[in-house]
C-alpha cells in the first residue's frame, strides 16, 4: 500500500496534558535559540479534549514554568480549593471525618485548582497552535514505525474506510506515515504503542509491574444550597472496604457543578465485582446524596490510570523516541495527581530533544539513540521525579498491608519522613492475576439504579457522547476467540460483563450455546479491558480516528 509521507523534525502522539506540554516547551526553546523547528501532535480524539478525563485537582507547578503568564492569558483555572475533607465511610450511610493532623501531607491542596483537564488541554492546544505547532485532531496512530536499524522513525494513522470484514469501502483512504528525527509517545493510560515499544525494548526489565486503576466519573448541576465553591473531599471504606481498595472524590467546580468518581484499584479478586455498579452504590451514601439530591446529571465516563509510581517506571528513552506522562506512568499516587509530573516529563523530553536535534542532522542512528539517552538522567534530576520517588510506597502499602494498616503506613511514611524512609515496599503481582475462580468467591447482588442518583450503564454512555463508525474492524480484538467462553466463563463466570464501565461485552446465547458479543460502539476507550482480562487475551487497539466519547467539560 502507497501511504503519504510527512517528514517532521519531532512527532509527537496524544493531545493529553504530557503531549501538549512537549510541543510548546519545544517551541518555546527553539524560538529562544532561533532554531526552525517543525513539530506535529497527532489526537485520537475528535478534538483536544474530547477523550480527556481526570478529577481534576491540578497542582500549578509545571504550569507556572511552562507558561508563567497564564492567568493573564487567560487559562481556565477558575476554581481554587478552598477547603480540603476526607472522609472514611465505615457503612452505607455513616461516616467518620478525619482530623486535618491524621491526612497525609500529600493529599492536602492548598494554591491547587479544580479545574475540568479537558478545557485545560483545549486551551493548551491554542498556546501550541501560535507556536506552530501543527495539531491534527481525528488522527490515531496505529503502527510505530522502525528504520533498518530498529530506531524508531514515527508512526502510521489508521486507514480510514474498511469495512467491519477488512475490506475497503468506496470511501477507503490509507493512513498517513509520519516520520520524525524523533518521535515523543504521549498516549496516556496504558497507551497501546508505548506498551508495544516496552515490550520491544524491554524498558520495564527490572521494574516491579505496572499497576492500574479504574477512574469512573461523572458531572452534576447542583442546587445552590449544595453547592461550595472550591470544596474537595476524597475519602475512602465503604463500599469497597471487604471488595477492593480504592477512593471516592467529590469537587466542588463552578458555577454550580460539581464532579463525583470512584477510583477502584484493578488488582481486585472478586470477579463478580462491577466497579460501575459500585460508584452508583457509592453515590446513595448521605455525605454524596446530600450534595447531588435534586441536581442533575451532565456527563459521565471512565478511564484507567496508570498509578505503579517509580517502581513500575520503565526507562522512558529508546533509540529514537520517548516515553512521557502517563504513557510511562509518571502519576504522583500518594497525591491523587498525575497532571503536573506528566507536563514537566513532557518539559524534560523538550529540553533533552532540543539538544539532541542539531546533532542529529546528518547523524546515524546510533548517535541519535545516544542522544536520546540523556533523558531518563534529565527526568530523575528533575523535581517530577523526587515527586512521585517520595510516593513510592503508597499503593504498595495499600496492597500488601490492606486498607488500614496500609493507611497507618502511609500517615507516617507521608507525613512524617515526607516519603524518605530508608526501604522501598514492593508490589510485584501484575493485576490481571489477582483475580480469583468464581467458585471461590461470593457474588454481589447490586441494587437497581433509581434513575435520580443511580443509573444503568447505557444511559451512561449516552451522556459520554460516545460514537464510533459501526461498519468498521473491532477495535477490541481477541488473542484467541476460544477463551472467552472455555476460560473466562466457565472459570471466572465471564468478568468481562463486569469490569467494563461501558456494557461493551456481554454474554448471549447463539445456536444453542454461550457466545461472547462486543459492542464496540459503546467504548469509551478506558483500557480496563485491556489491564483486567485474567488471561491477557483482549488487545485494545485504535478505531478509525475521532472514534470513542467527546466529554465535555470533564
Amino acid at each position: 500500500m502507497q501511504r503519504e509521507v510527512m517528514e517532521y523534525d519531532v512527532v509527537i502522539v496524544g493531545g493529553g496534558p504530557a503531549g501538549l506540554a512537549t510541543a510548546i516547551h519545544l517551541k518555546t526553546l527553539a524560538q529562544q535559540r532561533e532554531q526552525e523547528l517543525s513539530v506535529c501532535l497527532l489526537e485520537k480524539g475528535s478534538e483536544i479534549g474530547a477523550h480527556i478525563l481526570s478529577g481534576a485537582v491540578l497542582e500549578t507547578r509545571a504550569l507556572d514554568e511552562l507558561i508563567p503568564d497564564w492567568k493573564e492569558r487567560g487559562a481556565p483555572l477558575h476554581t481554587p480549593v478552598s477547603q480540603d475533607q476526607v472522609y472514611f465511610l465505615t457503612s452505607h450511610n455513616s461516616a467518620i471525618k478525619i482530623p486535618g493532623p491524621l491526612v497525609p501531607a500529600s493529599m492536602h491542596n492548598q494554591g491547587n485548582y479544580i479545574v475540568s483537564l479537558g478545557n485545560v488541554c483545549r486551551w493548551l492546544a491554542e498556546q501550541a497552535e501560535a507556536l506552530e505547532v501543527e495539531i491534527y485532531p481525528g488522527f490515531a496512530a496505529a503502527q510505530a514505525l522502525f528504520d533498518d536499524n530498529g530506531r524508531v522513525k514515527g508512526v502510521a494513522t489508521g486507514d480510514m474506510g474498511r469495512a467491519v470484514t477488512g475490506e475497503e469501502k468506496d470511501s477507503f483512504e490509507p493512513g498517513m506515515e509520519l516520520h520524525g528525527r524523533y518521535t515523543v509517545f504521549a498516549e496516556g493510560s496504558r497507551g497501546h504503542l508505548g506498551r508495544q515499544l516496552i515490550d520491544k525494548y524491554e524498558l520495564d526489565q527490572g521494574r516491579d509491574p505496572q499497576h492500574y486503576g479504574l477512574g469512573i466519573k461523572e458531572l452534576w448541576e447542583v442546587d445552590a444550597d449544595n453547592f461550595r465553591p472550591g470544596l474537595v473531599v476524597h475519602g475512602s471504606g465503604w463500599p469497597l472496604s471487604k471488595q477492593a481498595s480504592g477512593g471516592f472524590f467529590l469537587y466542588h467546580l463552578a458555577p454550580n457543578q460539581v464532579v463525583v468518581g470512584l477510583i477502584i484499584d484493578l488488582n481486585y479478586a472478586n470477579p463478580y465485582l462491577s466497579p460501575f455498579d459500585e460508584f452508583q452504590r457509592l453515590k446513595h451514601h448521605p455525605l454524596i446524596a446530600q450534595t447531588l439530591a435534586g441536581g442533575r446529571r451532565l456527563a459521565y465516563g471512565a478511564r484507567s490510570i496508570t498509578k505503579g509510581g517509580l517502581n513500575s517506571l520503565p526507562k522512558m528513552s529508546m533509540p529514537g523516541a520517548l516515553l512521557v506522562g502517563c504513557d510511562a506512568g509518571t502519576l504522583n499516587f500518594a497525591k491523587i495527581k498525575g497532571t503536573h509530573t506528566a507536563m514537566k516529563s513532557g518539559m524534560v523530553a523538550a529540553q533533552t530533544l532540543i539538544t539532541a536535534l542539531p546533532a542529529s542532522r546528518g547523524a546515524g542512528g546510533e548517535q541519535a539513540a545516544a542522544n536520546l539517552s540523556a533523558f531518563d538522567d534529565n527526568f530523575r534530576a528533575c523535581w517530577a521525579y523526587d515527586d512521585i520517588y517520595r510516593s513510592r510506597n503508597f499503593g504498595a502499602a495499600l496492597h500488601r498491608f490492606g486498607m488500614y494498616l496500609g493507611a497507618a503506613f502511609n500517615l507516617a511514611d507521608q507525613s512524617i519522613f515526607a516519603g524518605r524512609l530508608p526501604f522501598t515496599l514492593h508490589d510485584r503481582h501484575p493485576d490481571h492475576t489477582c483475580l480469583k475462580a468464581a467458585a471461590d468467591c461470593e457474588p454481589i447482588d447490586y441494587p437497581k439504579p433509581d434513575g435520580k442518583l443511580s443509573f444503568d450503564k447505557l444511559s451512561s454512555v449516552f451522556i459520554s457522547n460516545t460514537n464510533h463508525e459501526e461498519d468498521q474492524p473491532c477495535h477490541l480484538t481477541l488473542k484467541n476467540e476460544t477463551i472467552p467462553i472455555a476460560t473466562n466463563l466457565e472459570r471466572y463466570a465471564a468478568p468481562e460483563q463486569r469490569y467494563c464501565p461501558a456494557g461493551v461485552y456481554e454474554i448471549v446465547t447463539e445456536d444453542d450455546a454461550p457466545a461472547l458479543r462486543i459492542n464496540a460502539q459503546n467504548c469509551v476507550h478506558c483500557k480496563t479491558c485491556d489491564i483486567k482480562d485474567p488471561t491477557q487475551n483482549i488487545v485494545w487497539v485504535p478505531p478509525e480516528g475521532g472514534g470513542g466519547p467527546n466529554y465535555p467539560g470533564m
